[in-house]
């Protein structure tokens, strides 16, 4: 059996592991977009967005639905993949919104580079032209999908059995254990996705994983302790506070629409329901986001108990009194130059593309503005750019200064930190691992996560590259 990681080597977006087994069946470990597009990752088949033939794949299966998981299905399917997309049911609900989003967006870029080309025959897109799906790709995707349940046993075929165990994370995110029979031999591998933290809203804490011989863990937060010594509710009413009610500020929140959006909504709503806030106006603006909204409510029996709890009491999550759902473009661009305090949340959370860039645009310059960052901005990316952004940003050819104050935080995100990583580590049995392969991180975050296994005890110890095979 062999392990090729072709991505989130290194980096930590573009998960999609490689598993090989002696019998020629091939399983994909997540199919994700990079979404730092460095040059160095092109693929090794000039006429193909992978470096291996789709056709040659046997099943995939989804950890869960953002777009650095799962954002090359549709290419994946066009390029010949015939087997099936396994996932959990939630995971399939917001993968559908995820990719046909993507493939709109897709569609307007397309639209644009046609225009320029007739008028430019040599001109060249700032894009790759194969890794541009339409929604006819994501409708053919879909027809593939089978969704399995959380933390039953499946027989993918009959030496390879499957489950999906609980992370966190986000609604539908699953641990991917596998055990395979080569021979007389038995092995097992655990990928661990993204893991989730404890007390995160709306979700549950992550399940502790079987045990495997071979380990893939994620390590976005290796090195890291989140900042935020008090809970989300806290965090966030000390910001809202200092915003809106000491002056009358906006407070732009960029978030992704699918899984922070609903928890810093939730967060909110909660603060209105519990008095801790006067009526301030609340903006969300992303059409994205009320579709996950409806996916949340619909899988709310998997919630957790405080979720569960708080649906009961006021019979929704995400809307309350103050709140406004924009939809159209039109409306997001007028309440960008409102008077007043008001709470705006909207996509994306890396600030390189959706509806937040003319906010941010329109707002960078007024110092009664502050812009909370509330998840991780990959190098490369305009968020991160911003974060560290020393009194101007280049936005175009023209460099504009930075009035607003620009904060981050946290206390909203996702991932697990440093001790959650290690707690899904040392889950595992010690003595009888056989490798620990840690991706999805920063070179420095897996330097430092993989100090730490290896004094916990793990003697095989690996920060794969790119391209990089293992025979397990």
């Amino acid at each position: 059996m062999k392990i090729t990681f072709w991505g989130a080597a290194e980096k930590v977006t573009g998960s999609m592991f490689l598993l090989e087994l002696d019998s020629d069946f091939r399983i994909l470990i997540d199919c994700g977009m990079d979404m730092e597009q460095m040059s160095e990752d092109m693929p090794i088949h000039p006429s193909s967005s992978f470096p291996f033939e789709a056709s040659m794949i046997n099943a995939v299966i989804l950890t869960h639905a953002h777009l650095d998981h799962t954002g090359k299905i549709p290419i994946l399917i066009r390029e010949g993949f015939e087997g099936p997309i396994i996932c959990t049911s939630p995971t399939a609900s917001l993968m559908d919104i995820i990719l046909y989003d993507s493939a709109a967006i897709n569609r307007i870029k397309l639209n644009k580079y046609h225009k320029r080309k007739s008028k430019s025959p040599s001109y060249k897109p700032g894009f790759d032209l194969k890794e541009v799906y339409l929604e006819k790709d994501v409708k053919e995707a879909f027809k593939q999908l089978k969704t399995i349940d959380f933390d039953k046993t499946y027989q993918l075929i009959k030496t390879v059995k499957l489950r999906m165990v609980p992370t966190g994370h986000l609604l539908g995110a699953a641990n991917v254990h596998l055990e395979i029979e080569e021979g007389e031999e038995k092995k097992s591998i655990l990928f661990t996705g993204d893991i989730g933290r404890l007390k995160y809203p709306l979700l549950t804490d992550p399940s502790t994983p079987p045990k495997a011989d071979y380990l893939v863990c994620e390590a976005t937060y290796g090195g890291k302790t989140h900042q935020s010594s008090s809970d989300t509710e806290k965090e966030l009413l000390h910001y809202i506070t200092e915003s809106c009610i000491k002056k009358p500020g906006k407070l732009l929140i960029p978030a992704f629409s699918i899984g922070r959006t609903q928890a810093i909504l939730f967060t909110i709503n909660k603060l209105f329901k519990t008095e801790q806030l006067p009526t301030i106006p609340v903006y969300a603006d992303s059409p994205m986001a009320m579709k996950s909204n409806r996916v949340y409510e619909r899988y709310s029996n998997i919630l957790n108990e405080e979720a569960l709890e708080f649906k009961a009491e006021h019979k929704e999550l995400f809307y309350g009194e103050n709140f406004d759902y924009i939809e159209k473009l039109e409306e997001s661009k007028k309440i960008s130059g409102k008077p007043g305090p008001a709470i705006l949340v909207s996509s994306s959370g890396m600030l390189e593309g959706g509806r937040i860039q003319h906010h941010i645009k329109q707002n960078l310059q007024n110092p009664n503005t502050t812009i909370l960052m509330v998840g991780f901005t990959p190098e490369g990316t305009f968020g991160h750019k911003l974060v560290n952004a020393d009194g101007t940003i280049e936005i175009g050819n023209k460099s504009v200064p930075v009035l607003a104050k620009v904060v981050k935080t946290d206390a909203f995100s996702g991932h697990g930190d440093h001790h959650d990583l290690m707690r899904t580590i040392l889950s595992q049995d010690v003595e009888n691992n056989k490798g620990v392969f840690l991706v999805h991180g920063e070179p420095d975050s897996l330097e430092t996560l993989s100090q730490d296994v290896r004094k916990a005890g793990f003697k095989q110890v690996n920060i794969p590259k790119k391209g990089e095979s293992f025979e397990l």
